[in-house]
């Protein structure tokens, strides 16, 4: 069992929360797995033949405890992954389940070394035919980008699902232990191999690509903008699957040698701007610049001007936007062509800055090959 000793406590949230054992207060949620197991009545899988699930825990609020600090307020990452298993009823009719503890920290702490170290882990599970599918338990405040830059490491097309709760384990109502069954639901299940990495919360399924967080504190906080679910995980009725998987993973990228990615920074646009926070990026040995633009991922004439000659340095520029939905095209508002841009197409500043990374860390330097990796995604 891997341990990486890091637990920073994590983000006030107004949940009213009782601080009673985990696993005492996810035994009074006992519809979480007669309701899942509803799906399917009469049907018992004999336990030589249910698939095997590799459980690779970070923490985060679905393993979070109350702290005495603030009303609402707890520690993220306190539970462990077995110990989040044993609080859900009913995990062992779906799976053999092995938990793995990669680091135990709030995702707001999340880093390369513990992206590296999961990729490593999942990619080293399926080569040794040691599991049929991964979940991964993490913090929402990042999920979409550790689900997005594993969609585009891990090779293979076996299941890959991240999950994470909006309340703690000790909350009143947690979401954690529902959540949980579901994802191991999706992850045993045939169907859900060759879609890359997703994840599901909420009774949704969501691709890596599409998924982001977009309330601070609702549970019904991940949505796709720009495409929707590719799935729901119903009650009633078990998984409802909305698109066809795709059958053959799309092409990824190798991890570079030791435990870091290319540095490239975020600069987010905003009235009135000028060229200093592009300025301060490159003096701080950014390799890639990612712009939070406004509408169609625009910004000043400063900060275009500073953009253009960043690039003229060989610093990869791309033009994303910090509006919720929508696609940001090239050479519309902005010469891009001209400027030697890329454009996201629909990622977000923060999955934008990952690609970037591991375009930069594969050493694409060349514009045109640079965009058609952003578009070849889509």
């Amino acid at each position: 069992m891997t341990k990486h000793a890091v637990s920073p406590p994590g983000r006030q949230r107004r949940t009213f929360m009782l601080a009673v054992p985990l696993v005492a207060f996810a035994l009074c949620s006992w519809p979480i797995g007669e309701t899942a197991r509803a799906a399917e009545p009469g049907k018992d899988t004999p336990v030589a033949n249910l698939p095997r699930i590799l459980v690779l825990a970070t923490g985060g609020t679905i393993a979070g405890q109350a702290d005495p600090r603030a009303t609402g307020a707890y520690k993220s990452g306190q539970i462990t992954g077995e110990q989040l298993m044993q609080s859900v009823p009913g995990l062992d009719k779906l799976a053999k389940l092995n938990a793995e503890q990669i680091s135990s920290i709030g995702s707001q702490d999340m880093n390369d070394k513990v992206w590296f170290a999961l990729a490593r882990r999942i990619q080293d599970a399926f080569d040794k035919n040691e599991a049929d599918g991964v979940v991964i338990t993490h913090g929402t405040d990042t999920l979409e980008e550790t689900a997005f830059f594993l969609d585009n490491v891990v090779r293979g097309d076996k299941p890959v699902v991240i999950v994470g709760s909006m309340r703690p384990a000790t909350a009143i109502s947690a979401d954690g232990p529902g959540n949980l069954y579901e994802a191991v639901q999706v992850a045993a299940d045939p169907r859900s191999r060759g879609r890359g990495v997703i994840a599901v919360l909420n009774d949704k399924i969501q691709g890596a690509r599409s998924v982001t967080k977009t309330n601070t504190t609702s549970i019904e906080t991940f949505s796709s903008p720009n495409d929707g679910p590719i799935g729901y995980v119903d009650t009633a009725g078990g998984i409802r699957f909305m698109t066809q998987a795709a059958g053959v993973k799309r092409a990824t990228y190798q991890l570079p040698a030791g435990d870091q990615l290319p540095r490239v920074a975020i600069v987010y646009s905003h009235a009135n701007m000028d060229a200093v926070p592009i300025e301060d990026a490159i003096s701080h040995g950014a390799k890639g610049i990612v712009l939070a633009g406004v509408g169609d991922g625009n910004t000043s004439k400063p900060a275009l001007d500073a953009l253009e000659a960043a690039a003229k340095q060989g610093i990869l520029v791309v033009r994303s936007t910090r509006v919720r939905s929508g696609f940001v095209t090239r050479n519309v508002e902005v010469d891009d062509d001209k400027n030697g841009f890329v454009v996201s197409e629909d990622l977000n500043p923060q999955k934008a800055r990952v690609l970037a990374q591991l375009l930069i860390a594969s050493g694409v330097t060349v514009p045109a090959e640079l965009q058609r990796a952003f578009t070849a995604t889509w």
